[in-house]
């Protein structure tokens, strides 16, 4: 059956940062001063050579990621968009994301970004506990986290997310609630609550740290859920809540199996051929020096995905939305009528792990909770 092309979106990385932080597993790199203007020649010289595969379509959503994108500069930032405004048509209301780190922010830095178009923040604060954030390797301490949001809030950013952590070293049920408690204060539009997981290639998981043990950290989780949802948080991601009408578009998009174009060093994109219904994943290059020598060059490992691979990285992506995914769209996304695969998850259903409902696909609350596991279970059944 043809494949409906989807929504587009453009991730954009910046691959430096101040300091790399134990748990981090991203493609990000200490650097002192940056190279503002080669890299975003290289940034366009690579946009230019991507072009061509989305001629005609509009991207709804950008978010830029890291890294700490905020370490460059507002007007980086301007130059950047004139330059992508010249090659790309994006939607009047697209949503624009900025990843901003609390320790890299000045006076002014919030007012020149939103100059420059961007219209949502994504703030990495992580804790409020100053020893917690000691131990993450975060270069900021609780008060400059607090002044953060209040100037996202000063420079006209009514939509900002705060990143916080939970299961953190040392840390207990009550300290974890007390974190969400302070960001829910200064009343973010989106939080993003999530577990530390210790990641391969990361400082932690060569020495790992003790955390909570595992019905702490669901008694936490639990208790956590409900303090969001009392204060009108709703859970739309596993671990993303929105205020009512704020979640986030472009993350909603990768969660429905959008589409993706990917510029900057080590950036994974993923595209839907108009045409043929085939779709593809590409990584660019990852080491930025090597990114800067050659962009026009950077595509890497154009990789086709085939139906069977799409069937599960829609379900891999849809099952961690609670509202579920839709069948339809499962079959636009896979290539596949659902006469074929539908049959294959009964087993889950029988299990209450997924329920069927409404014309969606959903985990049940027990399936959401272990989705890892059901997830590999369904890889085998698949």
């Amino acid at each position: 059956m043809p494949l409906t092309t989807p929504p587009l979106s453009l991730y954009i990385h910046t691959p430096w940062c101040v300091r790399k932080c134990p748990y981090c597993d991203f493609n990000s790199h200490e650097r002192g001063e940056l190279p503002e203007q080669a890299y975003l020649q290289a940034l366009l010289t690579d946009l230019e050579q991507d072009v061509p595969l989305v001629e005609g379509r509009t991207v709804e959503t950008v978010f830029i990621g890291g890294g700490t994108p905020s370490l460059l500069s507002a007007d980086f930032y301007q130059q950047l968009f004139r330059g992508l405004r010249q090659r790309l048509a994006l939607a009047d209301n697209a949503e624009i994301t900025l990843e901003a780190n609390p320790g890299t922010l000045e006076t002014g830095r919030f007012e020149g970004f939103r100059e420059a178009g961007i219209n949502r923040l994504s703030i990495g604060v992580q804790s409020f506990n100053n020893q917690h954030l000691q131990v993450l390797g975060r270069i900021h301490d609780s008060q400059a986290a607090v002044t953060a949001a209040h100037q996202a809030r000063q420079a006209g950013f009514d939509n900002f997310n705060l990143d916080i952590m939970h299961a953190l070293p040392g840390q207990s049920r009550e300290q974890a609630l007390d974190d969400l408690r302070e960001a829910i204060e200064l009343a973010p539009a989106h939080l993003s609550w999530y577990e530390l997981t210790i990641e391969p290639n990361t400082v932690f998981y060569r020495s790992p740290p003790t955390q909570p043990d595992s019905d702490t950290m669901a008694d936490t989780e639990s208790a956590g859920f409900a303090l969001l949802q009392s204060q009108g948080y709703h859970r739309y991601e596993i671990s993303a809540f929105a205020q009512p009408g704020r979640e986030c578009r472009h993350n909603l998009n990768y969660w429905q199996y959008g589409d993706y174009l990917a510029i900057g060093a080590g950036a994974h994109g993923k595209l839907t051929d108009p045409i043929t219904g085939s779709v593809h994943r590409y990584q660019k290059t990852r080491l930025p020096e090597h990114y800067l020598a050659d962009p026009a060059g950077a595509r890497r490992q154009w990789t086709r995905v085939e139906k069977d691979e799409r069937l599960f990285e829609a379900l891999l992506n849809g099952l961690r939305l609670p509202g579920g995914i839709a069948l339809a769209q499962l079959a636009a996304s896979s290539g596949q009528a659902m006469e074929h695969w539908l049959p294959r998850l009964q087993p889950f259903v029988a299990r209450t792990l997924l329920q069927v409902e409404s014309g969606k696909l959903a985990c049940t609350e027990t399936g959401l909770r272990h989705l890892n596991t059901l997830l590999e279970q369904i890889a085998d059944q698949l």
